[in-house]
């Protein structure tokens, strides 16, 4: 493809990616998912950026895979070729910075899949969210019955996987799918300035917590408050720990070094 699938530039600490298949509502292909694969791990790699922000476009986050290129393939092919599994599962297995969707218009399937993976969302008020597969005669296959099921629970996922209906932002953000809800005017320099707020905090320490939410998915609450507690002694080990304390009874604003 000539068209560059994954447009990245850096405001403010802030890593911004921008899906960049228009005509076809941003749909997510391997191609795409490698694209977006190597430019995350860009930022990841970028001492400069504290933060990541994943969007698409006024229209659509992205409403879904590429439907065309897969409908001929049997199951060998996707069996064999471990389809929606390595490049697609970048931003889950190797990228510790935290990662802001800021979704406008739909995020169906594999968008809202996509949007799932990170770890919070922002919704522009005309936001829709669904996982439509069952129409196709097929599942969600990139964590959408398992992802979802976490973040609003079994009754409301299981009405969206097997109806293929899609919820608005403000239903979403009820569910607890969404984190917040923004007016669509100056949508995305809006979540900039968000992810901004974070990148201007001790970046080691943003990770550590990062991780810490993410085992209490993983863990039983023993194990996550111990996991907690041990994370929590690391970050004494920190410079960023002795300014942001020492910044607080000075009252002065703190100047974290990431260190």
């Amino acid at each position: 493809m000539s068209e560059q699938l994954v447009l990245t530039k850096i405001d403010g600490g802030v890593g911004v990616l921008t899906l960049n298949r228009p005509a076809v509502l941003n749909a997510l292909s391997n191609e795409v998912m490698e694209a977006l694969g190597e430019a995350l791990l860009a930022l990841e790699n970028n001492d400069a950026v504290g933060a990541i922000v994943l969007t698409g476009n006024e229209k659509a986050f992205a409403a879904g895979a590429d439907i065309s290129a897969m409908k001929d393939w049997s199951y060998m092919d996707v069996y064999k070729s471990n389809y929606i599994g390595g490049p697609w599962e970048t931003m889950k297995n190797a990228i510790r910075k935290p990662v802001i969707a800021a979704v406008s218009g739909y995020a169906l399937g594999g968008g809202c899949e996509l949007a799932m993976m990170c770890d919070f969302i922002i919704a522009a008020d005309n936001a829709k969210f669904g996982q439509p597969e069952i129409k196709l005669g097929t599942i969600p296959g990139l964590g959408g019955t398992q992802r979802l099921t976490r973040a609003i629970g079994k009754s409301k996922a299981m009405d969206l996987v097997l109806t293929g209906r899609m919820m608005d932002a403000k239903e979403a953000e009820s569910a607890g799918l969404v984190a917040r809800i923004l007016p669509l005017e100056n949508f995305l320099e809006e979540v900039v300035k968000v992810a901004q707020g974070i990148a201007g905090l001790s970046t080691p320490v943003v990770m550590m917590a990062k991780q810490c939410v993410n085992a209490a998915l993983e863990t039983t609450l023993e194990q996550g408050l111990q996991y907690e507690r041990r994370v929590f002694h690391a970050t004494f080990a920190t410079q960023d720990q002795k300014e942001g304390m020492n910044a607080f009874v000075e009252k002065r604003q703190a100047n974290f070094r990431n260190m």
